[in-house]
């Protein structure tokens, strides 16, 4: 490659290291769209405070808010109908919300990172669950639809429910499925909460080039069992970048309640390429930040030089692709209808893709379902 497409395609100018911080924010759990600037000042709040200290040691260009920290979790604490909550609730991206987020990133000179519920213009009762990156002139850079939502409470849209349209629309390749921003500080792709339990998804991240990957939040109980810091760790190491994971602070369940709960168990934490925590903030009560250094720059001196511990140089994909020659999760689920109650999903979704794993011998099923079998057979060879 010559000097001159390094110059075109990544800029000569070498990345400083710099501090990039998490947000643990106080979260009120909005029941109308008004609700959500309470969040937002209480997150300029955390945002400087975190700033302000960690810009002590080295100056602060990344910031992260986990997922819920604008509108909280209404929709999935309450089972709310989803075209009612697209209609009461969820935002336009970009919009009012995300105007004054991109002031803040104005204010502080820094990349932001946030998500929101966001009402689907190309749909007049959906909404999806969406990431996006803020840059330092307020201008969104990124967004990223959520691909697997937090199931089977959460009642999101994903691209993959609606994939004929989305395809039609979007295309179905690494950009459209797996964005990254391609940005001064490096490049940054964002995995929203339970996505990063799926190791394919950090990996399509991985393979569109992203350095620093930002996986916003994690509900109980994957934090106490360890879940949310083994997957955090694997996802760094298994794909040679940064994670940054914040999570939520303490969750009021309405702007008016008056007692809190600890729902997210805290561990914020950021990561580096090989699974070491930088740093780590423990407790989830309150309000809070994580902050550790990033240097892009031995990322990429890492990537360019490891023989061995760089993986994805060795990654034989023909292999890979047998492992997902049949289909699992339906698509289209919600392309002509709306997302479903609890209840209804558990019944007709949940049990169907876990009978459905069963019937393929994927999965053993459990002792009394095989004695039913058996007691079946035994009873036909009686006839």
């Amino acid at each position: 490659m010559s000097i001159s497409r390094f110059a075109s395609t990544y800029g000569l100018s070498r990345i400083e290291q710099y501090a990039a911080v998490g947000l643990s924010p106080t979260v009120w759990g909005a029941e109308t769209r008004a609700d959500i600037r309470k969040n937002l000042e209480h997150i300029h709040e955390n945002l400087s405070a975190a700033v302000w200290l960690s810009g002590l040691e080295l100056p602060v260009r990344l910031a992260v808010i986990p997922e819920g920290a604008l509108q909280g979790f209404t929709d999935e604490v309450f089972d709310m109908d989803h075209a009612e909550y697209r209609e009461e609730i969820a935002i336009d991206i970009p919009g009012e919300e995300t105007d004054i987020l991109g002031e803040y990133a104005q204010e502080f000179g820094i990349y932001l990172v946030a998500s929101a519920k966001e009402r689907a213009p190309e749909y007049p009762e959906k909404f999806f669950n969406t990431a996006f990156v803020i840059d330092p002139d307020g201008e969104i850079v990124l967004k990223h639809r959520k691909l697997t939502p937090l199931l089977p409470v959460e009642r999101s849209v994903s691209p993959h429910d609606v994939w004929d349209d989305w395809v039609d629309a979007h295309g179905d390749d690494l950009d459209s499925l797996f964005p990254v921003a391609d940005t001064d500080i490096g490049r940054i792709g964002v995995s929203l909460a339970i996505e990063g339990a799926y190791p394919e998804y950090v990996r399509g991240l991985a393979m569109n080039g992203a350095e620093i990957v930002c996986r916003i939040a994690c509900p109980e109980p994957l934090v106490a069992n360890g879940g949310w810091r083994i997957q955090n760790r694997a996802r760094a190491l298994d794909n040679s970048v940064y994670v940054v994971a914040p999570n939520l602070g303490t969750y009021y369940l309405t702007p008016d309640a008056d007692t809190p709960v600890d729902t997210f168990g805290g561990d914020s934490m950021v990561v580096d390429h090989d699974g070491t925590v930088l740093a780590e903030h423990e407790y989830g009560a309150g309000s809070s930040y994580v902050a550790a250094t990033i240097d892009v720059e031995g990322l990429r001196e890492f990537r360019y030089r490891s023989p061995l511990t760089n993986w994805l140089k060795d990654l034989r994909t023909e292999l890979c692709q047998v492992i997902y020659d049949r289909e699992l999760y339906p698509p289209n689920l919600w392309l002509d209808s709306q997302p479903v109650d609890h209840e209804t999903y558990a019944e007709e979704v949940t049990q169907a893709r876990i009978d459905a794993m069963v019937d393929a011998d994927i999965w053993v099923p459990p002792y009394w379902e095989r004695e039913d079998a058996d007691d079946m057979d035994t009873a036909g060879d009686r006839t």
